[in-house]
């Protein structure tokens, strides 16, 4: 059984950096537990990157955020410390714009190779880059069960993170719950 876990910007801008976020702070361990556990199991990891230039400013991202964040090389770009270690040898993926545009053609290509029955995701945020990475590998797996761990994830704000895991199960999505996990 193929199994894949996509660990969504687990980077420094977004836990201590720039975009500073305590609830993030507090899901790391999960994370790292999940992130571990999978590893231990065979599941195949997949990593996102936001990545950011210094033109960020004048993107439209930058003119509705305009906090310069995860710029490529930078300490706040890097993955966190606690998941360094399983990011060295994972596929990852930079991305400049909330969805990871190139993961959904590599999870079509593979899954034509060797059928992938199972994705799940974790991360931050909830409510930005979760949501948008996850509908993206819906759109490209659609017969393929897709999960999030709300546990494992963190939003902007608590209610916009409980906003976009509704959204998600929405979209057939599963959502596991704290309680559930």
């Amino acid at each position: 059984m193929r199994k894949l876990l996509i660990v969504v910007d687990m980077q420094n801008d977004f836990v201590t950096g720039a975009l500073r976020n305590e609830e993030a702070i507090v899901m790391v361990p999960n994370a790292v537990q999940k992130v571990r556990a999978a590893k231990e199991a065979g599941t195949e990891l997949i990593f996102t990157r936001d990545t950011h230039f210094e033109d960020y400013m004048e993107t439209e991202e930058g003119k509705n955020l305009p906090v310069p964040h995860c710029l490529k090389g930078t300490e706040g770009w890097e993955i966190i410390d606690a998941l360094k270690e399983f990011a060295e040898d994972a596929k990852i993926f930079d991305k400049v714009t909330f969805g990871a545009r190139e993961l959904g053609a590599y999870l079509a290509q593979e899954n034509e190779r060797e059928k992938i029955d199972e994705v799940e995701l974790i991360g931050i945020c909830t409510d930005i880059c979760v949501i948008s990475n996850a509908l993206l590998v819906k759109a490209f797996l659609p017969n393929t069960p897709i999960r999030v761990d709300a546990a494992c994830c963190a939003g902007v704000t608590p209610q916009s993170h409980q906003t976009a895991l509704n959204a998600m199960k929405a979209c057939q999505i599963a959502v596991t719950e704290p309680e559930e996990a």
